[in-house]
């Protein structure tokens, strides 16, 4: 947890929320439309267009045991459903099932309130040092109900993947950088473009992986590395395009931007919502505390996006095994 948000006790132990159930106007969305490992609910169904309120029943799972040795009174589980886009933000009281231990209700969005995607996402506040309504606690990432989708899954862009001579080839601005084996531009203000240099001798063989065991992990460290790099890039970019709202209050992007925020800002600030979470960034960025860990924290995510640490360990156990012993 951040020191500086939370200068009081807070949950360490995880938050967990799941959407059970969906309903659109009293009908009951076919499960098909709940994405449980994409953490999406497709709402726009085929012939079902012109629904007035969906009710989306949710359930939470909170850290009972450090819940009831902790410094807190008081306490009370929410959950927040908000859409940058429209500026909404509606908050809905969950009740603890006495049964089953877990926190549960149910949150309705008005179709006329919303415009495209909104998150969803549970928060624990609590009275603590006699101060009521501290957050103490959190999802550590959102839901994503989206009005648009027919399927759930959170759809991203991928970069494109040139493969050219930064030596001799077309592109003059590369031959600076004609000894890197890569280079990932976000300057065009779209989408990021990886960059592969073929002047570079046998980087293209060593990220097809031909050959053993050895040679398929080491191509998947290059690549885990390289797309490491495109997620940095990636959310910097996003972040350099944060706006403020008419409060002056920094606003999360849309599109593919939002969507490596939303990814990876829980990693970046953990214990924050993403939309906090930007909030807290951007304040950073122009007073300058906590920039530098922030930077180690974004590589961190970005590493972990990637897979960087588990394609590492493979690479390192390959190196190891015998040539001809199976993996």
């Amino acid at each position: 947890m951040n020191r500086t948000i939370y200068p009081y006790p807070v949950l360490r132990g995880r938050t967990d929320v799941e959407v059970t159930r969906v309903r659109l106007d009293g009908v009951e969305l076919e499960f098909a439309g709940i994405g449980i490992s994409q953490r999406t609910v497709a709402l726009a169904v085929a012939g079902r267009d012109e629904w007035q309120e969906a009710a989306i029943e949710i359930r939470a799972e909170l850290p009972e045991t450090e819940i009831a040795d902790g410094p807190w009174s008081e306490l009370v589980c929410v959950a927040v459903l908000e859409e940058a886009a429209t500026n909404v933000r509606t908050v809905h009281r969950l009740t603890k099932d006495r049964g089953s231990g877990t926190w549960q209700g149910t949150v309705r969005m008005a179709r006329s309130r919303h415009h495209s995607r909104a998150g969803l996402r549970v928060q624990v506040v609590a009275t603590v040092g006699g101060i009521p309504g501290r957050r103490i606690g959190g999802s550590e990432s959102d839901w994503v109900l989206d009005l648009h989708a027919k399927a759930p899954q959170r759809e991203q862009e991928s970069p494109a993947v040139v493969e050219v001579d930064f030596r001799d080839g077309p592109h003059s601005w590369l031959r600076p950088m004609k000894d890197a084996p890569w280079f990932v531009d976000t300057a065009g203000g779209d989408m990021p473009v990886v960059y592969l240099n073929q002047a570079v001798e046998g980087l293209t063989t060593l990220l097809s992986g031909k050959g053993g065991p050895a040679a398929k992990a080491t191509a998947a460290l290059a690549g885990a590395k390289i797309e490491s790099d495109v997620w940095e890039a990636m959310f910097h970019a996003a972040v350099g395009d944060v706006e403020a709202d008419e409060e002056g209050r920094p606003r999360m992007p849309t599109g593919w931007r939002e969507s490596v925020l939303q990814t990876m800002l829980p990693d970046v600030l953990p214990g924050l919502s993403p939309s906090d979470a930007i909030v807290e960034f951007s304040a950073r960025r122009e007073e300058g505390y906590g920039w530098a860990e922030l930077q180690s924290r974004v590589q961190y995510a970005a590493a972990l996006r990637a897979q960087l640490p588990k394609q590492l360990a493979n690479a390192m156990r390959a190196t190891v095994r015998p040539e001809g012993e199976d993996r």
